[in-house]
């Protein structure tokens, strides 16, 4: 039964569906994806983390954002630049292994020596000295990661290797006012894989994933319900070309022309966060209805 009730005000349709494997790699676009209680399913699953167990991102190693992960035969298959494909069960766990997300610390499994070469091996050589050697560790579903209350109002909702929360909801307008205001300012367009949402969403003006209340995905085997929560923070990462690795700031710099978030105290925001609650095993699928509300704060 849904927690609300039927919403009428806003009629969109899910646009595209998005999971990262690893966290900070680059995406797959997927036609349908399994809903679970952390997100969807897969995404950040899989984490890349220094001698310390502490988890590295494109912040430190814009490379990262060239290893291409693909599904294939019960495998993650990642690929990048001038290295031979690595396999990896999808249920492989090899030995336990405490990590840092954040300020969270986690048990998680270490994917063993082969994986850590091949990480190592590719992000290595321009890396710091401190993240010469990587390892890749593979979150225990027997953890409960859980967002922050002080966000989902007290109600208990979990994530994977995600930065805060188990979904990422953006709209495929936003994305649009983006770039004709890079184009005015004689900037090349971006593509949505620079904001790595899981959602995105059709039918909606620019933002309006901002102010919309829970969202009602009528799917085949039943009804789920995701709401979004916290506004996302935007960190360097948008500025990273996922295609070269290569940095420029003119979408930061858009981006705080216009997206200043009070809720935030000021800072840049692009999506909205978001947490399951309804739909666990349910499946997402692009072409789908989505129903809600508006909320004004």
């Amino acid at each position: 039964m849904s927690p609300t009730p039927a919403p009428q005000d806003v009629q969109a349709t899910i646009d595209q569906l998005w999971v990262y494997p690893v966290k900070s790699c680059a995406g797959i676009a997927l036609p349908e994806a399994e809903l679970t209680d952390t997100g969807l399913a897969y995404d950040r699953t899989w984490m890349v983390v220094d001698s310390t167990g502490e988890f590295v991102s494109q912040r430190e190693l814009p490379r990262m954002a060239l290893i291409q992960p693909a599904f294939k035969m019960g495998q993650l298959v990642l690929r990048a630049p001038g290295m031979l494909a690595l396999h990896l069960a999808l249920d492989a766990a090899e030995t336990p292994l405490r990590v840092r997300v954040w300020d969270d610390e986690v048990d998680a499994y270490d994917m063993g020596d082969v994986a850590a070469q091949w990480f190592s091996d590719f992000l290595g050589p321009d890396a710091p000295a401190d993240l010469k050697r990587l390892r890749l560790a593979r979150f225990d579903p027997a953890v409960r990661r859980l967002c922050s209350p002080q966000w989902t109002g007290g109600r208990e909702a979990t994530t994977q290797f995600a930065d805060g929360f188990g979904l990422l909801v953006a709209s495929a307008a936003s994305l649009a006012g983006l770039n004709e205001r890079l184009a005015a300012a004689g900037h090349a367009p971006v593509n949505m894989q620079r904001f790595r949402p899981n959602i995105v969403l059709a039918g909606v003006d620019a933002h309006d994933e901002d102010r919309l209340g829970p969202m009602h995905i009528a799917t085949a085997e039943g009804e789920a319900v995701i709401e979004t929560v916290k506004p996302c923070a935007r960190c360097p990462m948008p500025n990273i070309d996922p295609v070269t690795a290569a940095t420029s700031p003119e979408v930061g710099d858009t981006l705080q022309g216009y997206r200043q978030d009070a809720r935030l105290n000021g800072a840049v925001t692009f999506g909205m966060n978001a947490i399951v609650l309804q739909g666990d095993g349910l499946v997402l699928r692009v072409g789908q209805a989505v129903r809600a509300n508006w909320v004004f704060a």
